[in-house]
């Protein structure tokens, strides 16, 4: 059983301030739900989570579901093979790269990530050239 995170709840409620959410928060809360819920499932409360959160915060046009879900993604892959990991700092500690805001450059341009599309929709990684 996993303890309980007041954080979660209120992030899953879309109730924590948008201005004091930095992407580290934004990786903890992924871990820790991807901890209860399987990935379609957390993709879904994630996504609505952030949604509401960037709309209470003025700014919807923030939301990028293209970075939300190859975050997302990325996080649960290190996640499958962090078994030994009890907590988010022994999770963070074993995979610091994901405190990388540029990690998903490796797969995305700056302009797709960026592009209207990507914000309304999930779009693939880009074909290696």
């Amino acid at each position: 059983m996993l303890p309980d995170c007041p954080e979660l709840a209120a992030f899953a409620r879309g109730e924590l301030d948008a201005a004091s959410f930095p992407h580290r928060e934004h990786v903890r809360m992924a871990f820790e739900m991807l901890r209860r819920h399987d990935f379609v499932t957390t993709a879904q409360r994630y996504s609505q989570a952030l949604r509401v959160m960037s709309s209470r915060a003025g700014r919807p046009q923030a939301f990028n579901q293209t970075l939300t879900i190859a975050f997302l993604s990325l996080i649960a892959e290190r996640l499958e093979g962090a078994a030994g990991c009890a907590d988010f700092a022994a999770f963070l500690a074993a995979q610091p790269q994901l405190l990388d805001k540029g990690a998903l450059l490796r797969w995305y341009s700056p302009e797709r990530l960026a592009s209207d599309p990507a914000r309304r929709t999930f779009l693939l990684p880009e074909p290696a050239r």
